[in-house]
């Protein structure tokens, strides 16, 4: 599944798109598996920000109307019961889209995300959103050049960042737009390359 949204590779241009106004969504899911072809969303969470704060949240559950597997109950700690009342994913997709708007997109390894909205946006016949995208994991081996690791939770130790609860929606859409402002403090210098 080839995604058409135009990724920022120009790491020094984030500062300047942070200052000059822009608004950007952090945003994970967690999910019934690996692939879209086979899995789905069963949570959402995201972050709105601009320089000046946060201005948007969105969080919720959404029921897969199948069995959650138990390894990714055991992952994420979201079970067959808490998703039973919860909207489908047709339900809430619209305002997921809505939420995001034109805002830049940013996740860590943001494309497995992207994938999975990509599907569900092309199974419940919505237009799949063309924002462009920061992928924190890119941002962070190119910020932290000569490290080997840079999976969210490393990041967050390195940059300091509390972890309240990982392989959470939410809490990792969170930690993801700290991740990434502290990446812009972290290349203050580069950035002004």
């Amino acid at each position: 599944m080839q995604l058409e949204n135009k990724f920022l590779l120009d790491y020094r241009r984030m500062f300047r798109l942070l200052e000059g106004g822009g608004t950007f969504v952090a945003f994970d899911t967690e999910t019934t598996g690996l692939s879209p072809q086979t899995a789905t969303i069963i949570e959402i969470g995201a972050v709105k920000f601009n320089s000046s704060g946060i201005i948007g949240k969105f969080n919720t559950l959404i029921n897969p109307g199948f069995h959650i597997p138990s390894r990714i109950t055991d992952l994420t700690g979201i079970n067959d019961q808490m998703v039973k009342d919860k909207p489908f994913i047709k339900d809430i997709l619209k305002d997921f889209l809505d939420f995001l708007d034109d805002s830049i997109i940013i996740g860590h390894n943001v494309q497995f995300d992207l994938r999975f909205l990509q599907s569900e946006c092309q199974k419940n016949g919505f237009k799949y959103p063309l924002n462009q995208v920061i992928d924190n994991l890119r941002f962070s081996r190119w910020a932290f050049a000569g490290e080997s690791k840079f999976n969210q939770e490393i990041m967050a130790e390195r940059l300091n960042i509390k972890i309240k609860e990982a392989h959470r929606a939410y809490d990792d859409a969170f930690v993801c737009g700290n991740i990434f402002l502290s990446l812009i403090k972290h290349t203050a210098d580069k950035q002004k390359i």
